[in-house]
Order: C-alpha cells, then sequence, then structure tokens
C-alpha cells in the first residue's frame, strides 16, 4: 500500500484534554507517514512478532507524522513522532522507535512493551505511562510558559528537596518517572528520566512555573 497524503493541519487523537487538543491542533503539523504494515512480511521473517508489528502500526495510526514544538528537556524531544520496526529488549520485552532524535543524543525515544513512552539508554526508562501522557506533558508546558509570572529551574540535590506535600499530582500526564503537581499558584515538572536512564543523579531537573491563576493552573 502506499504512503498516504496527508494535510499539514493535524486533527487531534481521540482522548486528549482540551488543552492539549488545543496544543496539537494549533502548536502541531503532520507530515506524510510511511504504510508501515508493508514491511510486515519481512520483519516477520527476521522474527519479529505480528502482534508487535500491529502494535507499532497502531501507533503510527494514531501519531505517525506528527510534529510538535520542542519539549522543554530532552533535548527537545521527537523531531516527528513515527514507529519503525519493533526491537526485543533484553528481559523487558518487545518495544519500538517513537520518533528520531532532534540532536544525537545517548538515549532514544521508544515505546515500551506496555504502551509506555520513554526512552532507551543504559536501561529502558519509562517517562509516562503512554504517548498521551508525553503529549499532554507537552501541552502543560507551552501552557504554563504562557501564563507564569515566573519560570525557575532548579537541580540535582534542590528536586529531591522540593516540598510538594501541598501539591497534587497531574493525572492526564500519567507520570511514571516523569511528573506534573499541581499547587495553589504553582505547577512543578519534575525530570527523572535521564537521571534514572542514563544513572546519572546530575540530569536530575524541575521547572517551577509560579504566579499562575486558575486557568493558568488548569487551561481548560
Amino acid at each position: 500500500m502506499a504512503d498516504q497524503p496527508v494535510s499539514s493541519v493535524p486533527v487531534a487523537p481521540a482522548g486528549l484534554s482540551r488543552r492539549a487538543q488545543r496544543f496539537v491542533e494549533t502548536e502541531g503539523i503532520r507530515v506524510r507517514r510511511p504504510d508501515i504494515r508493508r514491511h510486515r512480511d519481512a520483519w516477520i521473517e527476521h522474527g519479529v512478532p505480528a502482534a508487535e508489528i500491529e502494535r507499532a502500526a497502531a501507533f503510527q495510526d494514531r501519531w505517525g507524522g506528527l510534529a510538535l514544538p520542542p519539549a522543554p528537556f530532552y533535548e527537545g524531544g521527537p523531531r516527528i513522532l513515527d514507529a519503525d520496526c519493533p526491537e526485543e529488549m533484553p528481559a523487558e520485552g518487545w518495544s519500538f522507535p517513537a520518533g528520531g532524535c532532534r540532536v544525537s543524543m545517548a538515549y532514544s525515544f521508544a515505546i515500551g512493551p506496555d504502551g509506555a513512552f520513554g526512552i532507551d539508554a543504559f536501561q529502558w526508562t519509562p517517562l509516562h505511562a503512554n504517548t498521551d501522557g508525553w503529549v499532554e506533558s507537552l501541552a502543560l508546558a507551552a501552557h504554563a510558559r504562557r501564563w507564569a509570572t515566573t519560570v525557575t529551574r532548579v537541580k540535582r540535590k534542590a528536586v529531591d528537596a522540593l516540598d510538594l506535600g501541598a501539591f497534587e499530582p497531574v493525572p492526564e500526564v500519567q507520570g511514571v518517572t516523569d511528573s506534573w503537581w499541581r499547587g495553589k499558584d504553582s505547577l512543578i515538572a519534575v525530570y527523572r528520566g535521564e537521571a534514572v536512564g542514563l544513572d546519572a543523579p546530575q540530569c536530575l531537573e524541575a521547572h517551577i512555573y509560579g504566579g499562575l491563576d486558575e486557568w493558568g493552573l488548569y487551561g481548560g
């Protein structure tokens, strides 16, 4: 089957928050996405299970060809969300690429055996429970930057010293290693993925968005 042309104006996949839908449809673009099912027979001959090929194809149907603005961490994140040939991770199961990095990096972005969006470095490190959570985190970061009166970055031990007792987790980002926290007038994004995946505590970082009103805290 030939690659299908698509409109450059994306339609947000179902299930996202209204904030994330707006982000995808106003800030994202769509490019042509390859039909990876045409590689199915060749991949099966090389030992890739059919179920893993279909899982990658389902990701491609939902997210393939979507280019979003850079993430505030992970060197900007994937250039374009795209699936490719699934690969077996020792002791973990099967994963497949989630899109190429924007720059040369020590890890790749991948979708893990349980559908989590994460990085494959020295160890597989899920960032969010699924790709929806990753996109929600991008949308929330863009929203918070726009409405915050202060943005503070803290690193290393200062991240673990943050008092989150008065904060609640932001559920839509479906955090695993990374997490977002909502307080009475601020949002905090905690990025632990590189610290865990690269075994590099110096990479631990958090972004604090302060001075937010109710719209800044929730934004739809």
